[in-house]
């Protein structure tokens, strides 16, 4: 008999010799019930808690792709008013680099008014009146920055820790460590509630982690995910049978080829089954209370952001681990004010919403709320009008805000500042590693020991970077 050498050992044959393959392991969780789920040593995805017993059990991230202007919504700047119209100086501009405007470019001031809010006294816009009610139950940082300065790598960087596509999301991660509460639903969920997306599914992406931790992108109407439903004359049992008979096909293959990511196709073809029943359910607002469809200024069957937010909240509930809804359009190159003005309009109400909602339901001490984009927006002016562009605001990666609510962050607090131009941090500087770090904390791990080995090298979510924002911590 043939004796394979150790240059011919290859990864593959590992899972398959050692009988672990990922898709059995899969499989394994698949077909459990949630009783026996936690029994099985085998599976992946059994919950299990972070090392360090963190106050976050789940994850909703509400990412305004697009990049939100900081100088507009959440950091007053009355001197970019008396510098309305006027170049700033040189010095404050030396080394950026712009993605559409010259560093000479006129400042243009705030477009909204600013004003004072709850006990915290939280200055925040005019635009964003429904978050102003719960300032207290927010964390506030306004000295956010980034490595990258145009929408797809930054997404990519906020969203995996790299700027290139092809390493693992920060979804991805979580569902790694902690595993899943859902034994119906997928453990970590993507939603889409504008256009397209600069970082496409590279932004949920399980990376070189295996496949079982890939985010599942639900839609916002309709099937949840496209052909879910059974067509006309295919009942229960005869899905049940079509599987079976591909499942067997897969196996005769499997057995011909002993490749592993057969054994997670059967995986998905199980979950699929199974989301039959329950994504419908989960989808289906008419059990949520009238009241509750008020709060959040939402329609249950017509798809919005409002929609999604109450859905992730559902999803909460139900076990998953990990909710991203993406909401794009904030890439304000032209009437800043206008599109600002629609977009929170469209996101201000549901957002706080989600957070008052989580809190009355005793679920916000336990889930972290993320809010923001990936990046800011430049104090001076964008006006072009060979592109049909005036008073927009350029990319801006030095300085922005974002928030963050529950799951073991201080409430009513704001951390960080920037100069009185809302150009450069000048207190307290949180890079998106930072972010990141402080993000895998709240649930219960050290960002330096969360590791995945690939190429035979250790990775993880940030790199060899970041740093926990013990300030902001309940």
């Amino acid at each position: 008999m043939h004796r394979p050498s150790p240059l011919d050992v290859n990864r593959r044959h590992f899972l398959r010799d050692c009988g672990i393959g990922l898709g059995k392991i899969a499989l394994a969780s698949l077909l459990a019930d949630s009783s026996s789920a936690a029994l099985n040593p085998l599976n992946p995805l059994n919950p299990k808690p972070g090392p360090l017993r963190g106050k976050a059990k789940s994850v909703i991230h509400l990412f305004m792709a697009g990049a939100p202007s900081h100088l507009d919504l959440f950091d007053p700047k009355p001197a970019l008013t008396r510098m309305d119209g006027k170049p700033l100086p040189p010095s404050v501009t030396d080394g950026q680099r712009l993605a559409f405007i010259r560093a000479d470019a006129a400042v243009m001031g705030p477009q909204f008014k600013f004003a004072p809010h709850g006990q915290s006294g939280m200055e925040l816009s005019e635009a964003l009146p429904w978050l102003s009610t719960i300032a207290d139950d927010i964390c506030l940082i306004r000295s956010v920055h980034t490595d990258q300065f145009n929408h797809a790598p930054a997404q990519t960087f906020f969203q995996t820790g790299f700027a290139v596509p092809g390493r693992p999301s920060i979804g991805s991660w979580v569902t790694y460590g902690l595993g899943s509460a859902a034994t119906d639903l997928p453990s970590f969920v993507v939603l889409s509630t504008g256009g397209g997306i600069s970082g496409g599914s590279a932004l949920w992406s399980s990376g070189f982690l295996p496949t079982t931790y890939t985010g599942v992108r639900f839609r916002n109407q309709g099937d949840p995910i496209l052909n879910l439903s059974n067509p006309p004359g295919i009942n229960s049992q005869l899905q049940r049978d079509s599987i079976d008979l591909v499942a067997a096909l897969n196996r005769r293959r499997l057995a011909a080829s002993r490749d592993p990511e057969i054994e997670t196709r059967l995986a998905n073809y199980e979950l699929a089954f199974r989301l039959q029943s329950s994504a419908p359910e989960l989808m289906d607002l008419r059990s949520e209370s009238q009241a509750t469809l008020d709060l959040y200024g939402c329609e249950p069957d017509k798809p919005s952001f409002a929609r999604g937010c109450l859905l992730a909240r559902r999803m909460i509930e139900r076990g998953v681990r990990f909710v991203n809804i993406f909401h794009e359009g904030w890439d304000a190159h032209s009437d800043v004010a206008g599109n600002h003005r629609e977009l929170c309009r469209t996101t201000d109400r549901a957002s706080a919403a989600l957070v008052s909602d989580l809190k009355q339901r005793g679920l916000l001490d336990e889930t972290l709320v993320v809010w923001g984009g990936e990046f800011g927006r430049t104090p001076m002016v964008e006006s072009n009008a060979s592109l049909g562009r005036a008073r927009g605001r350029d990319h801006h990666p030095k300085a922005f805000s974002m928030w963050m609510a529950g799951g073991g962050i201080k409430p009513g607090t704001i951390h960080g500042a920037t100069d009185e131009l809302g150009y450069n941090i000048v207190q307290d500087p949180v890079h998106v590693h930072d972010i990141q770090a402080t993000l895998l904390h709240c649930l219960g791990f050290d960002h330096e020991r969360l590791t995945f080995r690939s190429q035979g090298r250790d990775f993880r979510l940030t790199d060899v970077h970041g740093s926990v924002i013990k300030p902001i911590l309940a």
